[in-house]
């Protein structure tokens, strides 16, 4: 036999795969097929092929550095020969930053015929192995930090001291295995919605023109974020009220593969929200990653009556600086600032809002105030969720974050800017300075002592 003949005897013993969508192509849940372990492998196998062959994503997360080399150098270009425990270790490298999908030309947002969404995939595999093998202990206590921040308040600030404490540390890492070293966020003594309930922010009823989604960080971590909302969405005439009883959007748990507390969560929520966008209400949410559940991930991983609300509720989701851009041509648009960060304002570009096609307004907003030129980065930060928490994550996240840390510090500014608080986390651990929320600027800049530098007043 020849070397020619040997060849195409290989070839038709191991056909190339086909990069069309097989029978396996599903990313809705509430279909049989999405669960078929068989059928999903179908799915991966001519992913992976595909990603292995165009190579455009090999720069954001490990998922395909891992990958490739897998393909290439133990199964000679032969996606068919991962095994099971390789195909995990290309999914949890998986961060779910949503970047790939960004830069991908093979989508079904691009209408394209291969219907290819990595990360969708990489979820419906994780949500298939989290139900034939359950959700870890430390997923699950990452994945309700509602819980986690009732917890905090009920030991009376004893569980911010212990997060500093070298023991406490280490035990948390080898029971839970969240890394030692990472910083994590401080615990508020009082939620943001007792706060709003005691300062009247709170609305019962339907009739306000927003309402606001805080989020859980907002409302365990940060409330000074979720007042600051308030306070521009104030001077700007921007009726907002705030909903009270509001869980987690569910991301946390869904990126461990755990749908049944994201439904759970999901329709929580749209019990509490859908008579204000009924009554014509945009939802204001607060961190990117929860307006891109809400806009991209309701609709299609809820069931039934849920999904066709949350459709409804997709629609009204806004960014706050996204909303407030939106008003920016009417008389109640307010740029009456008193005080401005002066003339450099670094600015980071999470993401989740890159993921959703929304533009910068948070950016955009800060350009209002009078001196500041914003400079932008749109690097990964490398934070990504509860990833740059975990034992495995945390190292590999400084790594992914480097180029966005180096990027903010070449900017040169004093007033660091980013829309979403977990990567603020991610900059002040390992960039040396924590970037503040836009809506926490824009409100400081509209009080005259909010920065040092004072605005000239206007001319009559």
């Amino acid at each position: 036999m020849s070397e020619h003949d040997h060849d195409d005897l290989a070839a038709s013993a191991h056909p190339p795969i086909s990069y069309t969508p097989t029978d396996g192509l599903c990313y809705d849940p509430s279909e049989p097929a999405y669960w078929d372990a068989g059928l999903l492998r179908k799915e991966i196998e001519r992913a992976f092929d595909l990603c292995h062959g165009c190579r455009m994503c090999f720069k954001y997360c490990d998922s395909f550095p891992v990958m490739f080399d897998l393909i290439d150098t133990k199964h000679a270009g032969d996606t068919r020969k991962l095994t099971e425990p390789e195909v995990n270790r290309v999914a949890d490298a998986c961060f779910q930053c949503k970047l790939c999908d960004v830069q991908c030309p093979y989508t079904p947002r691009d209408k394209h015929e291969f219907q290819l969404d990595f990360p969708k995939l990489i979820h419906r595999h994780q949500a298939v192995r989290a139900k034939k093998d359950g959700v870890q202990l430390r997923d699950r206590v990452l994945g309700d930090p509602d819980l986690a921040g009732a917890a905090a308040r009920a030991s009376f600030g004893l569980a911010n001291t212990m997060n500093r404490v070298g023991l406490h540390r280490w035990f948390m890492e080898k029971a839970l295995g969240i890394h030692r070293d990472k910083l994590l966020p401080e615990f508020a003594s009082t939620t943001f919605e007792r706060w709003a309930e005691q300062a009247g922010k709170t609305v019962e009823r339907p009739g306000t023109e927003t309402v606001l989604f805080q989020t859980c960080y907002v409302q365990n971590n940060e409330p000074q974020i979720g007042r600051d909302t308030l306070e521009v969405m104030d001077k700007n005439q921007v009726g907002c009220g705030c909903v009270k009883g509001l869980a987690c959007c569910g991301m946390p748990a869904w990126e461990h593969g755990d749908l049944e507390t994201l439904r759970k969560n999901a329709r929580h929520n749209l019990d509490l929200l859908m008579p204000h966008v009924e009554a014509g209400a945009k939802v204001l949410a607060i961190n990117p990653t929860c307006s891109m559940m809400m806009r991209r991930e309701y609709p299609e991983l809820l069931e039934g009556e849920d999904r066709e609300r949350a459709k409804k509720l997709a629609e009204a989701v806004r960014d706050p600086s996204e909303y407030l851009w939106s008003i920016r041509e009417e008389e109640r648009f307010n740029t009456n600032f008193q005080s401005t960060p002066g003339e450099s304002v670094a600015y980071h570009a999470p993401c989740h809002l890159r993921a959703q096609a929304i533009g910068f307004r948070g950016r955009d907003l800060l350009r209002k105030i009078p001196g500041v030129v914003p400079r932008m980065v749109m690097e990964c930060c490398g934070h990504d969720g509860t990833y740059a928490m975990k034992v495995e994550g945390f190292e590999p996240s400084q790594r992914y974050g480097k180029n966005s840390f180096e990027g903010m510090q070449a900017a040169g500014s004093e007033v660091w800017a980013t829309d979403c608080p977990l990567a603020a986390l991610q900059f002040a651990q390992h960039a040396g300075k924590k970037p503040m929320h836009p809506m926490s600027i824009l409100a400081r800049a509209y009080r005259a002592d909010g920065f040092a530098q004072r605005v000239p007043p206007r001319e009559s």
